[in-house]
């Protein structure tokens, strides 16, 4: 092992959540016990949250070793055996070839590696030269020309042509246009944006300034929803700095060109995912869509033409001005070039964030890098695409990642969630936690999404308790498509899809709600009953102390009985049984 250089400690906000910044001081502290003066480095989030807090130990040559899951105490070992001795402590080494090596880093190329606080770091690794080259060396048409041609879609969801849409604000006249970032992650379970603004945030600048560059624009706005503290902080340490190196600002490296970025935290509602409802919320109103026509790059923000693109979309830029359409292109499909940042969410071993090319296939992505499902359990669906996504059966696995293989399905890219659930899973409860939110999140302002996210929802609500019919499940199909093609924006025009998909590939679970009154999963509490088997118990009690409502109490002789009146359907009773003694049944109770 050659002499160590510096020492990674993943400071991203779920290494952080894992207890990662008192690992990092008891590194400094080690260090400075033993003497020895390595670089000690925040940085961003590699992707491996399933081992968090991670600790990076990289030599002169640039080789590293990776440890997970350390705690404080392990850092003395890690500076004396490691940093000191030369031999890696192999008890806390993770392997990480299975994870990362069907990868492709193109906005995850700096995640993990770099100190996002630094500028001097982003530098290093070539930050800012496709900016330069840009200013120097292109016009505004040739950076449109040369994004469309390396086929980047914008990955916020709707997967429109990067290109074509900067086109369409660069055609504009106007004195005063808008750039805008939109960072208003909503997703449950989604977490791409987060990850890339806390481990590069440059990045996202540097591709802002170039984008604001192709249509005219001198001003811009990150749209960063108020829930990610961390990468708000470190967005905004990003705009100083970049402004004192001059490269935001009053004309950018003597180009005559100027661009500056104000930060606007966005206060959490998911329908500002929206463009015009975004714009909405950035002028001080109330976040609610608008009829399009006009569209922004026409008349936006305050009635100026403005463009606006998500994070992933603008941290794909500077590395296709640097190497040029043609390398991007180069991965992907026909029609989805490039790569696709995930958020692996679920049931599922490894858990994290991945960049992958389009066209692998969804099994690859759970099975080959994900590690697959947890506790040895078989694989059930795949909700892709958030809450507005689809629930795809895993007979469906070998379905391609790209924006139209998935569509066909029914699902959608969206902008990465990919949660993996298991077969302990009740998808028509999964459809009802999915409506559930988009009703919640619906801003009111058209009648089929207020009243029809509400009418669905309730309806679900009636299935999952047992009391639901087959005519209410014809109305649900039928309600869902309307809403979807009725709705004002894409909240509405989605918020249907957990629906429409799960009775597509998932009908017989609906069935046994409604005419056997059995939850399958076992999942829907008011179709549940627990019980005790007299001849497993063995009166241990434990279940007696841990029920909360006290429904469990001695029967005749050496056993426990459960209370069905006063059950609460918790399951903490068969949780803690040691012997197997509690039951769960599901269905109609047979004469």
């Amino acid at each position: 092992m050659n002499g160590v250089r510096e020492i990674r400690v993943g400071l991203a906000t779920c290494g952080v959540a894992a207890g990662a910044q008192r690992v990092y001081e008891a590194l400094v502290d080690a260090a400075v016990s033993a003497g020895v003066t390595p670089s000690i480095k925040r940085v961003g989030c590699v992707g491996m949250c399933y081992n968090e807090p991670l600790v990076e130990v990289v030599d002169s040559t640039g080789e590293l070793v990776r440890y997970g899951h350390v705690q404080p105490e392990d850092a003395a070992r890690i500076v004396r055996d490691h940093v000191v001795g030369g031999k890696p402590v192999a008890d806390r080494v993770v392997d990480s070839e299975r994870f990362f090596g069907r990868q492709v880093r193109i906005v995850l190329e700096n995640c993990g590696t770099i100190d996002p606080e630094s500028i001097d770091e982003y530098r290093a690794c070539d930050g800012y030269l496709a900016l330069e080259k840009v200013l120097r060396t292109m016009t505004p048409a040739d950076v449109v020309a040369l994004v469309s041609a390396s086929g980047l879609r914008g990955r916020g969801g709707a997967g429109f042509p990067a290109g074509t849409k900067w086109g369409l604000a660069a055609k504009e006249i106007a004195s005063q246009k808008y750039f805008v970032c939109n960072g208003d992650e909503g997703d449950p379970g989604a977490f791409m944006d987060r990850s890339v603004l806390e481990g590069d945030p440059h990045r996202v600048l540097e591709g802002m300034a170039i984008a604001a560059y192709a249509i005219g624009a001198s001003k811009g706005y990150a749209y960063v929803r108020a829930e990610y503290p961390l990468a708000i902080a470190r967005l905004e340490k990003a705009i100083v700095d970049a402004r004192a190196a001059g490269f935001l600002g009053e004309d950018i490296l003597g180009s005559g060109f100027s661009f500056d970025v104000r930060i606007k935290a966005g206060a959490g509602a998911f329908v500002c995912g929206e463009e015009t409802a975004l714009i909405a919320s950035i002028e001080g109103r109330r976040g609610m869509p608008r009829r399009r026509p006009p569209y922004p790059s026409v008349s936006g923000l305050w009635g100026h033409p403005t463009c606006i693109n998500n994070v992933e979309t603008l941290a794909n830029v500077p590395w296709i001005l640097r190497r040029g359409a043609a390398a991007f292109a180069a991965y992907g499909t026909e029609k989805s070039k490039g790569t696709k940042v995930f958020a692996l969410a679920g049931k599922i071993n490894h858990s994290g964030l991945i960049e992958v090319p389009m066209g692998m296939s969804i099994r690859e992505i759970i099975f080959d890098i994900g590690g697959g499902i947890q506790g040895g359990r078989e694989l059930k669906a795949i909700q892709m695409g958030g809450p507005s996504g689809g629930c795809l059966p895993a007979s469906l696995a070998d379905t391609a990642v790209d924006y139209e293989a998935l569509k066909a399905t029914g699902a959608i890219v969206g902008s990465g969630g990919m949660i993996v659930l298991d077969d302990a899973t009740c998808m028509v409860d999964v459809a009802r936690f999915f409506l559930d939110f988009t009703q919640k999140e619906s801003c009111g302002k058209c009648t089929f999404c207020r009243v029809g996210t509400k009418r669905m929802l309730e309806t679900l609500e009636r299935i999952c308790a047992g009391q639901g019919n087959e005519e209410e499940l014809e109305r649900l199909v039928e309600l869902g498509q309307k809403v979807k093609a009725y709705s004002l924006c894409g909240l509405g025009q989605t918020a249907p899809n957990p629906i429409l998909t799960t009775t597509r590939y998932f009908p017989d679970e609906y069935i046994a709600h409604i005419r056997d009154g059995a939850c399958p999963a076992k999942v829907c509490k008011p179709l549940l009953r627990y019980g005790i088997d007299a001849t497993a118990c063995k009166n241990c009690r434990i279940c007696v102390r841990q029920c909360p409502v006290k429904a469990i109490s001695d029967g005749d002789g050496e056993f426990q009985v459960i209370a069905e009146a006063l059950c609460a359907k918790c399951g903490r009773c068969l949780q803690v049984c040691p012997f197997g003694a509690v039951n769960a049944e599901t269905g109609k109770v047979r004469a």
